[in-house]
């Protein structure tokens, strides 16, 4: 393998070759190309986000975000059907995550929530066919963050150009990579595939009903910062509930530590050098391969954010609240969704057999 290829590793796969490094020689080897991975994403990812927001605003610097996460994820990702649809999906997708998230924050929030599920119905559906490819950890999420982070008048048509250019870039370079791959399926099998009955299609209609409703009820209840319950909700949600539990667990724990860690760093490092702790957790995140400690630094980017709002313990209360509310909120409904809908199965088989 060259030091190009592995730096196209991700955290598992480079934790995985420094475990099986054999001389120290070898292991000094990998954990240096591990930290130049690091630290290239970082100084590219900065640099990526800084220019947008030079470009259309720093209250749009949130779709350098957006469109900096699908480049990275579709490069490598695909949506497993003919290339060509597949790319005009993704046009759809950016179309969408511009349009919906900004027209349903100018609705009442039950009126909302029915937007954000038809919206998030084409996402989930035709663009997270694998769940095990975690698609939605992109398009959910960049959809989330831009109904949270929400602009009007001239900085949302600067907006509107920010994400046409974002969506150019990533349907150019996702046709480039995956334009000489074969796919034996298009559009019309994800269609025909859907199946009420298979843990794939629960699992996407957990994701379609419950991030909406979990972001109606945090705003029924004047809850500032909605996104971070359903970002949480949305992470959570699993096809299998064993795999489900896991995750709530550790996400309530990461979050705690991660504010706790926060907050230690606030009082411990000058006021001037605050905004530079969300760049220490984006380092954090790309040292973890592991969902708990993602789930730690994670909290410190946008507590950084946050506290500049609502002060470091209004910023520490909403997200723990808010987070445990997602979580738990997203187990109890789809253990439910889950549950009925094994009812319903038997039920057919019943009546079948009868």
């Amino acid at each position: 393998m060259t030091f190009y290829q592995e730096l196209q590793l991700n955290q598992a796969g480079s934790k995985n070759l420094l475990k099986k490094s054999e001389t120290v020689k070898e292991k000094s080897y990998h954990i240096l190309v591990y930290l130049v991975k690091i630290a290239a994403t970082m100084a590219f990812c900065f640099l990526f986000v800084t220019i947008f927001s030079i470009l259309f605003g720093n209250e749009n610097s949130i779709v350098g975000v957006v469109v900096l996460l699908c480049l990275m994820v579709f490069r490598n990702a695909d949506l497993g059907i003919h290339t060509g649809q597949s790319t005009m999906l993704l046009a759809l997708f950016f179309v969408i995550m511009t349009v919906c998230p900004h027209l349903a924050n100018q609705l009442s929030p039950v009126l909302g929530m029915l937007l954000n599920i038809a919206a998030l119905a084409v996402l989930i559906l035709f663009g997270c066919h694998n769940p095990f490819m975690f698609n939605q950890s992109t398009l959910v999420l960049g959809y989330l963050l831009l109904y949270g982070y929400d602009v009007t008048g001239k900085s949302y048509q600067m907006r509107l150009t920010g994400m046409a250019l974002g969506a150019a870039l990533t349907c150019f370079v996702f046709y480039r990579n995956h334009k000489n791959r074969t796919y034996k399926r298009n559009l019309n099998d994800l269609v025909q595939e859907f199946d009420i009955s298979s843990s794939r299609t629960k699992w996407q209609l957990c994701q379609i009903i419950c991030v909406p409703a979990v972001l109606c009820i945090a705003e029924l209840c004047n809850m500032p910062r909605a996104m971070w319950a359903g970002i949480a909700a949305m992470s959570a949600i699993l096809p299998f509930m064993e795999d489900m539990q896991y995750r709530v667990r550790k996400r309530i724990v990461g979050n705690i530590a991660g504010v706790i860690c926060f907050t230690v760093l606030y009082f411990l490092l000058p006021s001037s050098i605050y905004t530079y702790i969300g760049i220490l957790g984006g380092i954090g995140v790309g040292l973890s391969a592991k969902y708990g400690w993602q789930a730690v630094f994670n909290t410190f980017g946008a507590l950084a954010i946050a506290t500049e709002s609502y002060g470091l313990k209004g910023a520490v209360g909403l997200r723990v609240i808010q987070n445990v509310f997602g979580v738990v909120f997203a187990l109890i409904f789809c253990s439910m969704f889950y549950w009925l809908m094994s009812k319903k199965k038997e039920t057919v088989v019943t009546v079948a057999a009868k």
